[in-house]
């Protein structure tokens, strides 16, 4: 869910920030299927989270929020240490966080046909809301959190479902 900071870490190499972006959705021997430098991009965000996972800052991080948020207090440590990165972005690079997006958004269209069908599906959202640049704001904190809570419930009601039939 940290997108902004995957894509900021893969530096300037375009299939590395596609490998990047897409490796949550890629699975296993899938990674594979995919050019050699974007299996670069999804091995470094497997890398990259590894070392987030194992560094005491986060892991404080996510205590604090375990017992209130259980299971998810990984996602949303992820989506505010996006949130900060976007807020402070001149800090951290010298192109403008509108434009660099943008730019990133005509990249992720150019290799469109390669996407994992999840990250097909979620381009169109996060186009059109400008995910990455709205991430500093506080408002789409709060909307993408209620967001979450919305797609639990409904995957709660899902298993609810199929449990009665």
């Amino acid at each position: 869910m940290n997108f902004l900071a995957h894509i900021y870490l893969s530096g300037d190499d375009d299939p590395i920030k596609i490998g990047n972006f897409i490796a949550d959705s890629v699975k296993g021997k899938q990674l594979k299927s995919f050019p050699e430098k974007i299996q670069k991009g999804i091995i470094l965000h497997r890398h990259i989270d590894s070392f987030t996972d194992s560094h005491s800052i986060v892991k404080t991080s996510k205590e604090r929020l375990h017992k209130r948020y259980n299971h998810y207090d990984g996602v949303i440590i992820d989506i505010l240490y996006d949130h900060f990165l976007a807020k402070n972005w001149t800090e951290y690079h010298h192109i403008p966080l509108k434009k660099y997006v943008n730019d990133f958004y005509d990249l992720i269209n150019n290799y469109f046909d390669l996407l994992p069908d999840k990250t097909k599906y979620m381009m169109p959202y996060m186009i059109s809301n400008n995910w990455l640049y709205n991430y500093r704001t506080i408002e789409i904190i709060e909307s993408v959190l209620i967001g979450m809570k919305k797609k639990k419930k409904n995957k709660k009601n899902k298993k609810k479902k199929k449990k009665k039939k």
